[in-house]
C-alpha cells in the first residue's frame, strides 16, 4: 500500500538519464520512466546503408569513356553491366534526338511549333532581346545552341520578345539563374526541375561531377596557397627575432 502523501520522502535524482545502478532501481519501481532507446544503433545503421548505396551506385552517371578508365579498379562483370546500360541509354537518346538545333520561330508559328509540339516532347523558348545589345540575351543564346545539341530529344526555340509579346520590355530575366554567369549547370538544373530530364541523366550527372571536381581542386589549391602564406609569415617572424 502506498504511503500517505505527507509521509512520502523525496527520492534524490541527480540525472534521470544517467546509466547508474540507482537509476536502474528507480526505473524498476516506476519512480522514473524507462530510458528511451539510444539512437546510436539507428544512426550507425543509416550510415552503413548510405555507404552501401553509395558503393552500389558509384558508377551511376559515368559515360563509356569513364567506365573504360576503371577497368583496373572494378570487377569486369560489374563494369560490363554498366556499359550495357550506358549503351542502351545512348541508343534511346539517339532514337529520341529529333531536333539538335535551335528553331527560330515567328508569332504565327508559335501555336504549331510550341503549343502543339509540347504535346509530344518538352519545348523551351528563349525570348531574345529585340535590339541584340542585351548581354544576358546573347549569353543565353549561345547556351541555347549548346543545350539543343546536347539534348536532341528536347525542342529549343528562339523568338524575339517584342515579336512574341507586343511592347515586351527589354528586361533582365536571368537573375535567378546566375545572370551573365549562367552556364550549362544552370540549364541542366532547369531541365531537371521542370521534369524534362531526370536528375540521373548521364549528361547532367557528368557535368555536376566535373563541377564538384573543379571546386575540390580550387579548395585544395586555396589551402596550399594559405599554407604557403602562413609558413612565409612564420619565417619572416623568425627572421625578425634574430634581427
Amino acid at each position: 500500500m502506498a504511503a500517505p502523501m505527507d509521509q512520502r520522502i523525496q527520492v534524490p535524482i541527480d540525472d534521470p538519464n544517467a546509466d547508474t545502478e540507482w537509476n536502474d532501481i528507480l526505473r524498476k519501481h516506476g519512480v522514473i520512466p524507462e530510458k528511451p532507446p539510444s539512437p546510436t544503433p539507428m544512426i550507425e545503421e543509416a550510415i552503413v546503408e548510405g555507404r552501401r548505396l553509395a558503393h552500389e551506385n558509384r558508377l551511376e552517371g559515368k559515360d563509356l569513356d569513364e567506365l573504360d578508365e576503371l577497368e583496373d579498379d572494378e570487377d569486369e562483370a560489374f563494369l560490363e553491366l554498366y556499359r550495357q546500360r550506358r549503351m542502351q541509354e545512348l541508343n534511346n537518346l539517339t532514337k529520341k534526338a529529333l531536333h539538335g538545333t535551335v528553331y527560330p520561330i515567328s508569332k504565327p508559328e508559335y501555336s504549331r511549333e510550341v503549343t502543339e509540339a509540347s504535346n509530344n516532347s518538352p519545348v523551351f523558348v528563349n525570348l531574345t532581346s529585340s535590339l541584340g545589345t542585351n548581354v544576358e540575351s546573347r549569353v543565353l543564346t549561345e547556351l541555347w545552341k549548346q543545350a539543343a545539341q546536347e539534348y536532341g530529344e528536347i525542342k529549343f526555340c528562339e523568338m524575339r520578345a517584342d515579336k512574341a509579346i507586343e511592347n515586351y520590355p527589354s528586361v533582365v530575366t536571368l537573375m535567378q539563374m546566375g545572370g551573365v554567369r549562367i552556364n550549362m549547370l544552370q540549364i541542366d538544373n532547369l531541365l531537371v526541375e521542370v521534369g524534362a530530364v531526370p536528375a540521373s541523366d548521364m549528361r547532367v550527372a557528368k557535368r555536376r561531377r566535373q563541377a564538384e571536381d573543379e571546386e575540390e581542386e580550387k579548395a585544395f589549391g586555396k589551402g596550399i596557397r594559405q599554407g604557403n602564406v602562413s609558413r612565409s609569415k612564420a619565417h619572416d617572424s623568425d627572421d625578425d627575432e634574430w634581427d
